[in-house]
């Protein structure tokens, strides 16, 4: 597995590794089912603390994303079916709030913000129809 992390970056190491793998697996780049390296590896690929990875894991687990077992390590979740809840909409809404606000302050307009969301939810659409 293959993830990009901006040390630099004021997103946290925890949040990028989260993001990117939810993202890999709406992409089809994992696979349901599939093995993900074990909390130790992971941390020393990347080289940062095992602790972060483990942190990772235990939200995405929490979330449905993966399952943990102590013998086989975390896979994707095989049984994987994300619902749209109430509190799911209103996470989407708070963290929408605040994107859109930021573009705006940024004099990024309607049309392009809208055009950016599109482009960003296609990509999931086109991977299904691969």
């Amino acid at each position: 597995m293959f993830l990009e992390i901006e040390f630099e970056s004021e997103i946290p190491i925890y949040q990028q590794i989260k993001n990117q793998i939810i993202r890999e697996i709406a992409l089809g780049h994992l696979k349901l089912g599939q093995d993900l390296p074990s909390v130790r590896q992971l941390a020393a690929d990347i080289g940062i603390n095992f602790h972060t990875v483990n942190k990772v894991y235990n939200q995405l687990k929490q979330e449905g994303w993966v399952v943990i077992h102590r013998k086989s390590g975390v896979i994707v979740n095989p049984d994987l079916n994300a619902q749209k809840t109430t509190a799911y909409i209103t996470t989407l809404e708070e963290l929408l709030n605040i994107t859109t606000a930021e573009a705006y302050l940024r004099g990024v307009t309607k049309e392009e913000f809208m055009a950016l969301v599109a482009k960003n939810y296609e990509q999931y659409i086109l991977k299904g129809e691969g």
